[in-house]
């Protein structure tokens, strides 16, 4: 049978610079017009077609988008919203934890058992990793449904627990504190370890502290917090967007801190409290690399790697305490205990609710939105000690014990 043969239209003509072109015009997936040209009538027409293929495609892909798409578009909107480094730790959970599981899958095709078998694997993860791709998943597929992208949701009913608990987090003893002050002193962490142990700020806090905002010959002296440090590619960035409305506040400062920014202050020719040979603020790798001080005096075992005959075979040292380093004798194994930034804040807190302050002014001191992180940490603190809650139990039930 014969192939019937296609009806080419007759378009209009245009001269352009002395040239006869033929022209259409279609609309774009945005509703507006959009002129075609070509030099012949067959030419043109096979543009028409395939211009209304794209449309076509566009059109349908908005209204029926793949979760990767979707996932895209989502990210694109919170980038006005959040800040640069929260925005790349989006990308990769979803890109490792949702986009590679789900990604291909249309979003209305999406269902509640595709949503459990994608944090199946999560399972073995933190429980913090855990609670964070939960919640993005839940983010995407409920703005899709406010979007009318869905008309179920198949994240309804998941629940937002799973993973594994994290490993109880201690608080140093005054003896360890102690120690890791003597450890490193008039080393390059020394300010920043007095500053975590005794005002309590975070990291990024403490790393954007300017002298502004270091009031040292009030009759209360104090530390206002105003600004926060983030990282760029490797490049420091100040601002005076905190983690938290609460982060922003005003915390008086004892008289060992005090005695302490005193002495930096009087040869600091730079604007922040603690800063590089340059006098500007730390870079990521910068950090590290004073943070470096401390984990290589501490006893934690230390994997290495070495070549034999060509295979990369590994072996675990693990230091004693009060041995020196081998290549650098004036490295001494002074730690046997693990200490992470984080930590020295922890202890702050922890601190302050021993000697009995009232959990809200732990809050107001520790910048926490949510008192729910306070009482978590009160709650250890105040009920893990039995000889201290036995008169307590006692005088509770001693008028039952009476009768």
């Amino acid at each position: 049978m014969a192939k019937k043969k296609t009806e080419i239209p007759k378009y209009g003509t245009i001269m352009l610079k002395g040239i006869q072109y033929y022209r259409t015009r279609i609309m774009d997936a945005d509703g507006k017009q959009v002129s075609l040209y070509a030099a012949t009538c067959e030419e043109l027409y096979e543009k028409q077609l395939e211009a209304r293929r794209q449309v076509e495609e566009i059109v349908f892909h908005r209204q029926h988008p793949t979760v990767a798409e979707y996932c895209e578009k989502w990210l694109l909107m919170q980038s006005a919203k959040v800040t640069a480094a929260t925005l790349r730790g989006y990308t990769a959970d979803m890109k490792n934890y949702i986009i590679k599981p789900l990604g291909e899958m249309y979003m209305e095709e999406v269902t509640a058992d595709d949503i459990r078998l994608a944090l199946v694997p999560l399972s073995k993860k933190s429980e913090g990793l855990y609670s964070k791709v939960n919640m993005l998943l839940k983010c995407v597929f409920y703005s899709a449904e406010r979007s009318r992208i869905l008309q179920c949701n198949p994240c309804v009913g998941i629940s937002g627990k799973g993973g594994k608990a994290a490993k109880k987090k201690e608080a140093l003893t005054d003896q360890q504190v102690e120690v890791l002050l003597d450890t490193v002193k008039g080393l390059p962490p020394h300010l920043f370890i007095v500053l975590g142990l005794y005002s309590g700020l975070r990291r990024e806090e403490i790393l954007a502290l300017q002298w502004d905002c270091v009031f040292l010959d009030e009759p209360t002296p104090y530390i206002s917090v105003r600004r926060a440090w983030r990282t760029e590619h490797n490049r420091p960035v100040i601002s005076t967007t905190l983690k938290t409305k609460a982060a922003r506040r005003d915390i008086p400062i004892p008289k060992c801190l005090v005695d302490c920014l005193r002495e930096v202050k009087e040869t600091s020719v730079s604007e922040y409290v603690i800063c590089d040979s340059n006098g500007e603020a730390l870079s990521a790798s910068q950090f590290q690399r004073v943070w470096q001080y401390v984990v290589v005096r501490s006893t934690q075992a230390r994997n290495y790697y070495k070549y034999v005959n060509g295979q990369s075979i590994k072996y675990t040292v693990t230091p004693s305490l009060g041995m020196t380093q081998k290549n650098n004798p004036k490295i001494q194994y002074t730690l046997d205990f693990h200490v992470t930034p984080h930590l020295l804040r922890h202890t702050y807190i922890t601190n302050l609710l021993y000697s009995g302050v009232d959990p809200k002014t732990v809050q107001y001191l520790a910048g926490h939105e949510n008192s729910k992180t306070t009482m978590d940490i009160y709650a250890k603190v105040k009920y893990n000690k039995p000889e201290e809650l036995f008169g307590v139990v006692n005088g509770a039930f001693r008028q039952a014990t009476d009768d």
